[in-house]
């Protein structure tokens, strides 16, 4: 039986793809699910009654379009998808790129905790019940499973576990944290992969594993690595001594922020852009905000076209950069550049002083004309055009410039001197830090 266990437990980790990791106990460390709970309810019992009543209710529940899609989502079955899903109450977005640690904690959890429900799955092999009434599976991908018992549901049990997991890292998201997981389990009632004595048993079963990782010392390890990771990127986030939104001190300014859309020179929406909003350490929107009080006496608004930006935004401009056969928006923003030659003409680098959270693209928007001042040349341009003291434009366009230079330099910041829409704070609090929290 351990044998044919162990042959189970291999093709669901492997069935998870990409993300499985080496768990932090053996099924062996693990307590036994079958011993510590309850079989499934017999037929004709008044729990089964219970399962068959909560059955017809989940088919009611489809008939309304959101709670169907959201059964739809919570019925896919990867770390990704789920952990998307939980990023929303947690307050940060949760990815292998952005989120480093958390991510590792919570995805070799996950691999450990799963092996939790291969043997009372194989043990009790409970017909599922879309199954048992002899109906379609509500969702395709579980089609495929309807020779597999229902008892415990493996959803639930990662959903109610990484809720735990997260509420530990981010004590603060606790009850949001909670009510979504608990909706997951609602989905697969729903969907009627499950019945709800499954979900119901299966939050227990979670519980039972979350506890029993605080016995791995590897474990007890990476998890103050996730709280010490998100409490740096809230921290930065939120703004208490270090980012704030923009329009939160500067409310006069317009935002077009390029890198949540696709027109840019890359073509796509760039990595870590996860809401259309800017930030800035306090301390440079705070000089923003005298610059805009400047302007605007003047007939203007500031219009932003980027401010902090996230190292895998810049890992992204890198790496379309190394494909010199995308050149999808050349004839938009760089012409008359051989895209092979960007890193060598330093167009792109490795590092940015926007990552630093001072740094602001921005220009002027007339209020009288209701239009962008022509300052010839479009943000981003890959050429001497963008050189704010470039002579091959017109007179009125330079004075343009130069009024958006001097009153920035009044106030604080300092130009570059090879694009007229970029400044940087002189006195920037982090000169040698490198964010890595994403925009939103």
């Amino acid at each position: 039986m351990r044998r044919l266990l162990s042959v189970i437990l291999l093709c669901v980790l492997c069935f998870t793809g990409a993300y499985a990791q080496e768990p932090y106990l053996t099924t062996q460390q693990l307590p036994d699910l079958i011993q510590c709970l309850p079989a499934p309810p017999a037929k004709g019992s008044a729990a089964f009654k219970y399962d068959v009543k909560r059955y017809k209710w989940g088919k009611q529940q489809r008939r309304n379009a959101a709670r169907a899609e959201m059964a739809r989502r919570d019925g896919v079955w990867s770390y990704e998808a789920l952990l998307t899903e939980l990023s929303v109450p947690f307050g940060l977005p949760i990815s292998e790129t952005l989120t480093p640690e958390i991510w590792k904690l919570m995805v070799r959890s996950l691999a450990t905790t799963d092996q939790m429900r291969v043997a009372p799955k194989a043990f009790y092999h409970r017909t599922r019940p879309f199954v048992y009434f002899k109906e379609d599976a509500f969702l395709a991908d579980d089609a495929q499973f309807s020779g597999e018992g229902s008892y415990p549901s493996g959803h639930t049990m990662r959903s109610w576990t990484a809720a735990l997991l997260l509420a530990e890292v981010n004590p603060a998201a606790a009850d949001a944290l909670y009510k979504r997981a608990w909706q997951c389990g609602e989905s697969r009632v729903i969907s009627g992969a499950h019945w709800q004595s499954d979900v119901d048993v299966t939050r227990v079963a979670a519980s039972i594993g979350f506890s029993s990782l605080h016995g791995s010392e590897s474990f007890r390890a990476q998890m103050e690595l996730a709280k010490s990771e998100f409490s740096r990127l809230s921290q930065a986030k939120n703004g208490r001594g270090g980012f704030v939104h923009i329009t939160e001190v500067v409310p006069d300014v317009i935002l077009e922020i390029r890198y949540f859309g696709t027109y840019n020179f890359v073509g796509t929406r760039i990595d870590g852009y996860l809401a259309p909003t800017a930030l800035l350490t306090r301390e440079a929107a705070d000089s923003l905000r005298a610059v805009s009080d400047d302007v605007m006496a003047q007939g203007y608004r500031l219009k932003i076209y980027d401010a902090y930006r996230p190292q895998c935004a810049v890992d992204h401009f890198v790496r379309w950069a190394e494909d010199v056969a995308d050149t999808t928006m050349r004839r938009y923003f760089y012409p008359e550049v051989d895209k092979s030659r960007l890193f060598e003409l330093d167009y792109i680098y490795s590092k940015s002083g926007h990552t630093r959270g001072s740094t602001v693209d921005l220009t002027l928007f007339d209020m009288t004309t209701e239009k962008e001042e022509d300052m010839r040349g479009t943000f981003d341009w890959f050429g001497e055009l963008s050189h704010p003291d470039y002579r091959g434009i017109t007179p009125e366009q330079y004075a343009n410039r130069m009024i958006l230079r001097e009153a920035m330099i009044r106030h604080g910041f300092k130009p570059l001197y090879s694009e007229w829409w970029h400044f940087t704070l002189k006195n920037e609090p982090y000169p040698d830090t490198y964010f890595e929290f994403p925009v939103l």
